[in-house]
């Protein structure tokens, strides 16, 4: 009997891999194969977890909320665009009509920036959107260079506005672009030259060499400081000329 049992002991050395199995078993203890599947099982389980909660961080970050920063940044916004009016622009042009599409404006594109800002839209629906603001074209007659610089400036402050910077930040920026505005739209570094059409009727005058008599007649009838003068049209048949003329501001 012990021979027969130290035979059998020697071939379960011989086969570990078994041996260890059926022991596994007997024990109650999973196997290799059992092991390795629950591992996959509990790893689909962790991705597919991981996939839902980037669904739903990206339903967040699609979500626009109306809180608190959104009515500050838009105070930030409106007191900028007051303090220009007030101060720069209608104290120098007094024009209604380009204050109320100056306003209009601004706070379409920050609305506009607002919402783009926290929507992913695709490449397409940009393009197109752009597309449709190079359809818009102001045909208003007589408009100057001057008011379509203020209304590229209300632009881009309400487009500087809505990105939501820190606020520190766009108070500094919305500083700086209201100082240098006071300053180029003042006498106080450069002279704010201004222009005028008028109808001429002593053609005479037009003439090259009347060019000093001509300046000289302009200023005593407009009394304006007028230090350069264009011909632009003249008009033989009722003897007068169309004349832009240029002037200094006087400081007030």
């Amino acid at each position: 009997m012990t021979n027969i049992k130290m035979i059998f002991l020697f071939l379960l050395l011989l086969c570990p891999g078994t041996s260890t199995i059926q022991s596994k078993a007997q024990f109650g203890i999973p196997s290799d194969q059992t092991t390795t599947t629950q591992v996959d099982e509990n790893n689909e389980k962790e991705k597919k977890s991981e996939k839902k909660k980037e669904k739903e961080k990206d339903k967040e970050k699609d979500t626009v909320e109306i809180n608190a920063n959104f009515f500050l940044y838009l105070g930030m916004n409106l007191l900028t665009l007051a303090l220009i009016i007030s101060l720069v622009y209608y104290p120098r042009n007094r024009q209604y009509e380009s204050i109320f599409t100056f306003l209009m404006f601004n706070i379409m594109i920050f609305m506009l920036t607002f919402v783009l800002n926290k929507i992913k839209i695709s490449v397409g629906a940009a393009f197109g959107l752009f597309a449709v603001f190079s359809m818009l074209r102001y045909r208003t007659e007589g408009i100057s260079m001057k008011d379509m610089t203020y209304l590229f400036i209300f632009i881009a402050i309400g487009l500087i506005s809505a990105i939501q910077l820190d606020f520190e930040e766009l108070a500094i920026i919305n500083g700086i672009i209201l100082v240098i505005t006071f300053l180029l739209d003042s006498n106080l570094i450069l002279k704010r030259e201004s222009s005028k059409m008028i109808r001429y009727e002593n053609i005479d005058l037009v003439k090259p060499e009347n060019s000093a008599d001509l300046l000289e007649d302009l200023r005593q009838r407009t009394g304006l400081k007028i230090h350069r003068h264009q011909i632009v049209s003249m008009n033989f048949q009722n003897d007068t000329a169309e004349i832009k003329i240029y002037y200094y501001e006087n400081k007030k």
